[in-house]
């Protein structure tokens, strides 16, 4: 098993550089599972900040040779969850397959002040799906 942990160079950077954004992990039959860090965006509402991630979240997934198709699994942290209804709805309109696992909870803030929404997830990546170059590589 072959294990790749990096911020690809194609994709949006972090907004914390204490940390790798994508461990992929290479499985024997040429395909591989992404474990992507939890994201944040910028933005004044939650649905602009969620908006962003997803957005991140399609870049590295690209990167990586997979899109928002191949997400298996999805955590997110809400820092209000009576807000879950408009967090759904733009969650909706990016993963518009068969939902994933998921997990969402509330928290009293996150690492950013400002941020209202942090989301993590895992993709399958189908065999042949490239392996993306890190950040200076």
């Amino acid at each position: 098993m072959q294990i790749t942990l990096g911020d690809p160079a194609r994709a949006p950077q972090p907004l914390s550089p204490c940390r790798s954004q994508v461990a992929r992990v290479e499985q024997a039959d040429g395909s591989a599972l992404l474990f992507l860090s939890g994201q944040v965006a910028e933005g004044a509402t939650l649905a602009e900040q969620t908006k962003g991630v997803f957005e991140t979240i399609g870049a590295l997934l690209e990167a990586h040779g997979a899109t928002l198709a191949d997400v298996i699994n999805i955590r997110t942290c809400l820092t209000d969850i009576t807000r879950l209804d408009e967090y759904g709805a733009v969650r909706r309109a990016f993963l518009t397959g068969t939902p994933p696992t998921s997990t969402t909870f509330e928290v009293p803030r996150l690492f950013r002040p400002e941020a209202q929404v942090e989301i993590e997830i895992v993709a399958a990546v189908p065999a042949g799906g490239q392996a993306a170059v890190p950040a200076g590589g």
